[in-house]
């Protein structure tokens, strides 16, 4: 085993919800080695050219990253590992929400302005999570971003996309959202929170919402907190210092002052330590993907190397 490499005991997390060839479109070629594969590259950044031989063909683990960030197998991986922890009570639904910024190597333009062709499914399980709604809806996606439409914005520096995220109390993150860089983190609030879906491992509906949120000032605003107060969803944000302003100048008609708990505010430090560690990924802390879903797919599968060695 190399370093970074799955454990036995990482591997069988992983093995009973990964696709099963239905022997007619081919056999896949062994999961565990393509994963390491994956896995590898998203550690080091590396070309995919250059990946190690002992990976296999790396023309065979590139389109496997391809195919799993498109038909969203990364994003369930993730949601089964979720599951098990919430099962165990391993989850800490203190919940903190950011975005951050990642500069984008300039391969990382240059994407075909048409949307991308369905990948060719392989199997019974891939084939399930490859009809035509989910692709055409991700394909809406692309093209409502417009042609830089890959989640690529531009800035003084070049290109830039950012990463919306949230995260638990112990620095796990829970959901993953890609934009292009210039992006208001406050225009993202509602989709990554909605985003967050931890099946339960028995009957009962998904867990969705979490037992408190912090956030900072990018996120106070009053669409966000009516959207919150709706949910029920506790909450600290502090107010903006111009919000303020304006309200004591509308005196009685200005309403009270949202609450505040400091204390709780001390705790959203985990969502920048959570950042800390999804960008120990070279992958995810230097955008080299040219499709934004692939990149979010990237981002994914570090998201689960974290949860499977927390």
């Amino acid at each position: 085993m190399g370093r970074g490499d799955l454990t036995d005991a990482e591997w069988e997390r992983l093995r009973p919800f990964l696709p099963v060839s239905n022997r007619r479109c081919g056999r896949w070629r062994d999961h565990r080695q393509v994963i390491d594969g994956i896995l590898h590259r998203v550690r080091t950044g590396v070309q995919w050219r250059d990946l190690p031989e002992r990976f296999g063909p790396w023309k065979t683990v590139y389109e496997r990253h391809r195919l799993w960030s498109a038909d969203g197998t990364w994003e369930r991986l993730l949601q089964q590992v979720q599951a098990a922890a919430d099962a165990a009570g391993d989850i800490d639904w203190d919940v903190s929400v950011d975005s951050t910024i990642v500069r984008a190597h300039q391969h990382a333009a240059g994407a075909r302005t048409e949307p991308p062709s369905a990948p060719a499914s392989k199997g019974d399980a891939a084939a399930e999570h490859q009809d035509e709604t989910p692709w055409q809806s991700l394909v809406a996606r692309l093209v409502e971003v417009g042609a830089g439409g890959e989640g690529l914005g531009r800035s003084r520096g070049g290109f830039t996309t950012k990463l919306h995220l949230s995260a638990d109390g112990r620095c796990r993150p829970l959901s993953l959202i890609v934009t292009p860089g210039q992006r208001a983190d406050c225009t993202q609030f509602k989709p990554v929170l909605e985003k967050i879906r931890v099946p339960r491992t028995g009957p009962g509906r998904p867990r969705k919402k979490p037992d408190s949120l912090a956030a900072d000032k990018a996120y106070s605003n009053g669409p966000c907190r009516d959207y919150l107060r709706q949910r029920g969803i506790r909450h600290t944000i502090p107010e903006k210092t111009d919000s303020q302003a304006a309200r004591l100048r509308k005196g009685s008609r200005g309403g009270r002052p949202p609450g505040y708990d400091e204390e709780r505010y001390k705790k959203r430090n985990t969502i920048e330590r959570a950042i800390n560690r999804l960008k120990h990924a070279r992958a995810v802390a230097t955008r080299y993907d040219k499709r934004g879903y692939v990149f979010l797919g990237t981002a994914t599968a570090a998201a689960l190397v974290i949860w499977l060695r927390t």
